[in-house]
């Protein structure tokens, strides 16, 4: 025995202590990873340079520190920014100014005042940029950065009604022709639907619809009845004319099917402008009325759409599992704004440890494989939600007990190599 091998199982139990401590202090650090130290037994060599079987060693030597890089618990937050990596992989981040990549399996995210997604250390997250139309150029990694600016309006250029006329309504069309909008004796039913103009100016567009005559079905051949559509823009007739010109005749078959209209174009459609004002701009639409019905049940539209939207700012952010990005605007607009990439490795036990939760690409890890969430061997994303330390604290604790009765024990050698050392200073 001698004071090498205390000393070295010294040294080494408080390397070992070192690497528990660390453990157990980011037991609540998200995205942290826990480590273990690795020993190895230390033997002198002859001069011959062979080494013998009656050796006893002189100590032992801790060879490194390994990374344990297995899942930890994924919790909820009520952040939609806060990502968690269900499997393998990292988010890939770099410092403002700083193209050097980093690695971290931390997601708590923000945005900053650029616009950009970042992290407590004001990192930029790196993903795929999203074209003008939404459409993901993946291949390089920029930082995410999400659109600050309203969204630009889009003018109606479609609308599509599906609704019943009742069969057996009334005649309503005056004997001179024409409708008085403020006389809901001059027509049957009426329905509205708000537009936009260029500007993303709202415009209320109201359909009109007066039976104009009624048909005969025995008569040869048999005929089906007939309804004017009118229409106004904020209460103002569209055509023009006195009295107003409907925009279309309806007629339908016998069984108040298989609507035929004037004044269509090659499509079916009718075409809807609506003359410009002090207070709106012109809207030139297609109207598709091909859906409509005419049976004996009341009057009732079951769908009105349009393709029209105002102007809309920044809502929300929402990221799905494979990462897309979607931006959500108070229009009730959405469009994709990017992809957040993960990176793998080959060794990630060959990561350097930076702090702060990151790690840098090193020789020994190989370089890093990137790609979308859900591809090839990297795990998918979960919004609104981290992953926690994969600190196991209670075998950290026992560890600590552990490693405490070995210091203790490696002490006591040197204190009794002491005590012999002093018993042979003491012969006479």
């Amino acid at each position: 025995m001698s004071f090498q091998q205390g000393l070295s199982g010294l040294n080494a139990a408080n390397q070992n202590l070192d690497v528990i401590g660390n453990n157990i202090a980011n037991a609540n650090t998200v995205g942290a990873k826990s480590s273990s130290a690795e020993f190895a037994g230390l033997y002198a060599a002859a001069v011959s340079g062979s080494k013998t079987t009656s050796q006893s060693g002189i100590g032992v030597s801790v060879t490194g520190v390994a990374q344990n890089f297995a899942q930890g618990t994924i919790t909820t937050t009520s952040n939609p920014l806060d990502l968690a990596i269900n499997g393998a992989g990292f988010f890939q981040v770099q410092n403002v100014g700083d193209a050097t990549p980093q690695y971290s399996r931390n997601g708590q995210f923000n945005i900053d005042a650029n616009g950009y997604i970042v992290n407590a250390s004001s990192q930029q997250l790196m993903g795929y940029a999203a074209s003008a139309n939404g459409t993901i150029t993946p291949g390089t990694a920029v930082p995410l950065q999400m659109s600050t600016g309203n969204v630009p309006p889009n003018p109606t250029q479609a609308m599509t009604m599906t609704a019943n006329l009742d069969s057996s309504s009334t005649v309503t069309a005056p004997a001179a022709g024409g409708i008085t909008y403020t006389d809901p004796t001059t027509y049957n039913n009426a329905t509205s639907v708000t537009t936009y103009d260029g500007k993303g100016q709202s415009v209320s567009l109201t359909y009109y619809f007066q039976k104009a005559s009624a048909g005969n079905p025995a008569a040869v051949p048999p005929t089906g009845d007939t309804w004017n559509v009118f229409a106004t823009a904020n209460g103002t007739d569209i055509s023009g004319t006195t009295p107003p010109t409907p925009l279309t005749q309806i007629a339908f078959d016998t069984n108040g099917a298989n609507p035929t209209m004037t004044n269509t174009n090659a499509a079916g459609l009718l075409t809807v402008k609506v003359p410009a004002t002090t207070t709106y701009g012109t809207i030139t639409s297609t109207l598709d009325l091909t859906k409509l019905t005419e049976y004996g049940t009341a009057f009732g539209v079951t769908s009105m759409t349009q393709d029209g939207y105002a102007s809309g700012q920044l809502s929300g952010l929402a990221i799905g599992k494979d990462g897309i990005i979607t931006a959500n605007y108070s229009n009730g607009q959405s469009r994709t704004a990017g992809q957040v990439m993960l990176a793998s490795f080959r060794n990630p036990q060959g990561l350097q440890p930076l702090g702060n939760n990151d790690w840098a690409q090193t020789p020994a890890s190989g370089t890093p494989v990137t790609g979308s969430p859900g591809q090839g061997s990297l795990g998918l994303l979960q919004a609104s939600a981290l992953e926690q330390s994969n600190v196991d604290l209670t075998a950290e604790l026992v560890n600590m007990i552990t490693a405490q009765r070995v210091y203790q024990a490696n002490a006591q050698t040197i204190k009794t190599q002491d005590q012999v050392m002093q018993t042979l200073v003491s012969l006479r």
